[in-house]
């Protein structure tokens, strides 16, 4: 019984890994993308903007997705 209770632990730690990671990587891009399109649109750049913004994206989701695995890596420390 305690075995499957530690186990619980662990994959609840995993989902709310996975969801976070998840979130973190898909909210810059998709606001960043879109904001872009809509810059590109206005002044007739497609699709140079939207690229540019994607790129910031994904060093910001780089860069948070590094923060939060420090953290987590902490966190599962703490686990065992």
């Amino acid at each position: 019984m305690d075995k499957l209770k530690n186990d619980r632990k662990y994959y609840f730690f995993a989902l709310k890994i996975a969801g976070d990671f998840g979130v973190s990587i898909a909210a810059p891009v998709v606001i960043f993308v879109l904001i872009g399109q809509y810059f590109d649109n206005k002044y007739n750049l497609t699709p140079y903007l939207t690229i540019l913004a994607f790129v910031i994206a994904a060093l910001i989701s780089g860069k948070i997705i590094h923060q939060k695995a420090k953290k987590y890596g902490e966190e599962y420390q703490k686990l065992r």
